[in-house]
């Protein structure tokens, strides 16, 4: 039982890092599409000189926004969401369905990392660059397919907690608990 509580505190840190660097590389990327677009609007208003490439240039770093952030959502469960089933799951056999619905969530996941690795291979080997500024579009789509597998590992954990913490394996520190219920100390 140790073990396991020390097992999951190494993952929390572990995990904590890993949020921190995500959201820290999609608030940098953010940061600079805002950025961008600024020097873009004033130049292209002020002085008659817009900057070459910045639809596309906006429309890499949107992509790579959107995957960079995957990871963070998936773990948290900060996702959209329909609370249709709330009502006629008791709230003792909340864990099972959490658990159907992350595994569900983690395979779908899984084959669209899969698909996504497959179109990022052909890009390499095709070439496939943007229209204007010639920039490699393999990079982009591996990784939106290493935030995809990324996300899917997360989801399968956070399966894994909720089957841990149902069937009383253990007591705090997994999903259910207070301490980590979404916006809590510890996401």
């Amino acid at each position: 039982m140790q073990t396991l509580t020390t097992r999951a505190t190494r993952a929390t840190r572990v995990g904590r890092v890993m949020q921190l660097t995500l959201e820290g590389v999609a608030g940098a990327t953010l940061f600079a599409m805002m950025l961008l677009t600024t020097a873009d609007v004033t130049g292209r208003y002020f002085f008659n000189t817009p900057i070459l490439g910045t639809v596309e240039l906006t429309q890499l770093m949107l992509a790579a926004l959107v995957f960079l952030s995957l990871p963070v959502v998936c773990w948290r469960q900060e996702h959209v969401s329909v609370d249709l089933l709330d009502a006629i799951f008791p709230a003792r056999l909340v864990w099972v369905r959490e658990v159907i619905v992350n595994l569900l969530v983690t395979a779908a996941l899984w084959v669209m990392a899969q698909r996504a690795w497959l179109l990022a291979q052909r890009a390499f080997e095709w070439g496939d660059v943007t229209e204007f500024l010639r920039i490699p579009r393999g990079y982009l789509i591996a990784l939106i397919a290493a935030m995809l597998a990324l996300s899917a590992l997360l989801t399968l954990g956070r399966a894994v907690l909720y089957l841990l913490e149902g069937l009383k394996v253990i007591k705090q520190g997994g999903p259910l608990s207070p301490s980590t219920e979404r916006g809590g100390d510890n996401d």
